[in-house]
């Protein structure tokens, strides 16, 4: 049974949904945002940003809040970062809420997301919509952020299938941002996994990857959050083929996905799903072996190699 009640969360007007496992609070006064996620009405995962802006050039800031959003890449911070501090329309589904946004006026852009949670799990399918209003096409790809509070960790999947038989060709990929230093003592480089410690304090550290595994995680205070993504191994991806990247910084970590590059003609829609689920009392191993252990007994996987 899905409950809907409208509150005001972190100075927003809000829907909170919830299910009995997990809630939720999505944003009608600006957005599209997803600004909380606990489990059983507890600690919110998500960043809690109020005051934190960036500059979007000749159009004033963008406030991040905190929470879940979503963008259109390539990252370009004239359009990227467009402010979206705007009502939004909220429609009721079966099993959750449709957030529709007004047409960005400078790019053509709509975007929506669509909440649909398990009846009693604390599971969510979180999809992602853009849909090109303008006149001309445009090449993009949606791009899924969720913004987490400090001091957990992110575990991140390297792994790939083999690219030949004799396994001697290369078979996966990192792209580095310039302000990524690997030799940050919060990132531990692993066989088969990364992990990130959201630790940081004046640096910002972003990498992206091919994600042949198809999820993200992240632990914090003994709560895991799994994102999982679609992952099309022949397809091209923005920032040098990365289907997923985390950034982190010294007030939020993000989770973030991306969808294959698309040319979007007028009037047509791209789409983007994640699978969210939250496990409750776990605890990791500082080793990668236990991690992946831990992982399998959730039934977290790695790639098949």
């Amino acid at each position: 049974m899905i409950h809907r009640t409208a509150e005001t969360f972190n100075g927003q007007a809000c829907i909170k949904l919830d299910n009995g496992n997990i809630t939720m609070w999505a944003t009608t006064g600006i957005g599209p945002r997803l600004l909380g996620m606990a489990l059983d009405d507890g600690q919110n995962l998500f960043a809690e940003l109020p005051d934190l802006t960036l500059d979007c050039p000749g159009r004033g800031e963008y406030h991040f809040y905190g929470g879940h959003r979503l963008w259109h890449a390539p990252e370009e911070p004239r359009r990227t970062y467009l402010p979206d501090d705007v009502p939004i329309e909220a429609q009721e589904t079966e099993a959750g809420l449709r957030l529709i946004q007004p047409t960005e006026s400078a790019t053509g852009i709509q975007k929506q997301i669509e909440l649909r949670l398990h009846p009693s799990q604390a599971q969510v399918e979180v999809e992602h919509f853009l849909t090109n209003q303008g006149r001309w096409p445009v090449e993009l790809a949606p791009w899924a952020i969720t913004q987490f509070k400090t001091g957990g960790k992110a575990i991140l999947p390297m792994c790939a299938p083999k690219a030949d038989p004799f396994g001697v060709l290369s078979d996966r990929n990192l792209a580095l941002w310039p302000y990524t230093d690997l030799r940050s003592p919060h990132l531990h480089i692993g066989r088969s996994l990364l992990i990130l410690r959201a630790q940081m304090t004046n640096e910002a550290f972003k990498i992206g990857f091919r994600n042949y595994s198809g999820w993200l995680a992240y632990l914090l205070n003994g709560t895991l959050f799994v994102k999982r993504l679609p992952h099309q191994p022949e397809a091209e991806y923005f920032d040098r083929n990365s289907s997923s990247e985390c950034y982190c910084g010294a007030n939020f970590i993000e989770l973030e996905s991306l969808g294959p590059k698309v040319t979007l003609a007028p009037g047509e829609t791209v789409s983007h799903l994640e699978s969210w689920e939250l496990f409750r009392d776990v605890l990791f191993p500082e080793d990668e072996t236990g991690i992946l252990q831990a992982l399998q007994q959730l039934g977290i996987h790695l790639a098949a190699q």
